[in-house]
C-alpha cells in the first residue's frame, strides 16, 4: 500500500489505542465519584447533588470514547454465522462493505451530533436537575468521537482492502 496511507492507518491506530487507554481510566473516576457519593450520602449524611449526574456523564464519555478503541481491536459485535465459513479474503472483503456502510451511518449520526451541539451552544442547554449541568462538553465529546470512530473506519477500510489484495500495511 502506498506510504500516506500507510502512515494513515498508523497514526489513526496509536491515537484511537491512546483515546482508549484513557478512556479506560474514565472507570475509576466514575468508581471514585460513585464512591464519594455513597459516604457523603449514608455516612457523613450531607447528600450531594452533582455525583450520579457525573457519573452518568463519566459513562457517556467512556463509551464514547471507547467505541473507536473497540473497532480498532475487533471488540464488537459480529454475527458469525457465514463469516466464519468465508476466506481470508472474503471477510476482508466482507468488512469492506460493512465497514463501508459504517461510514454512512456515522456520516449520518455526525450531521446530528452536530446539529445537536450547535443547538445545545446557541440556546446555553442545561440539564434539567438540581445540579443543572451544561450539556454543551458532553456533547463535543460525543462529536469528536464520533470523527475519531469515522477515521478509524476508514482505517480499518484500508486495512481490509490491502488483505483481500493480499497485502498487508505496516
Amino acid at each position: 500500500m502506498p506510504g500516506p496511507i500507510c502512515s494513515y492507518v498508523r497514526w489513526v491506530d496509536r491515537f484511537t489505542g491512546l483515546v482508549g487507554l484513557i478512556a479506560m481510566y474514565l472507570v475509576f473516576l466514575m468508581i471514585g465519584v460513585l464512591l464519594f457519593d455513597a459516604i457523603t450520602r449514608n455516612v457523613i449524611r450531607m447528600p450531594q447533588h452533582w455525583p450520579i449526574e457525573f457519573a452518568q456523564f463519566t459513562l457517556a464519555a467512556y463509551y464514547f470514547a471507547g467505541g473507536s478503541y473497540s473497532l480498532r481491536d475487533g471488540g464488537h459485535v459480529r454475527m458469525d454465522l457465514l463469516y466464519d465459513r468465508l476466506s481470508e479474503r472474503g471477510r476482508a472483503l466482507l468488512d469492506v462493505i460493512t465497514s463501508s456502510c459504517l461510514l454512512f451511518y456515522l456520516g449520518v449520526l455526525l450531521w446530528g451530533s452536530i446539529s445537536s451541539l450547535r443547538y445545545s451552544m446557541e440556546t446555553g442547554q442545561r440539564l434539567f436537575s438540581m445540579w443543572n449541568p451544561s450539556v454543551v462538553p458532553i456533547k463535543m465529546l460525543m462529536s469528536a468521537a464520533i470523527v475519531l470512530m469515522i477515521l478509524q473506519s476508514v482505517s480499518l477500510i484500508f486495512k481490509d482492502w490491502a488483505t483481500f489484495r493480499g497485502k498487508s500495511i505496516r
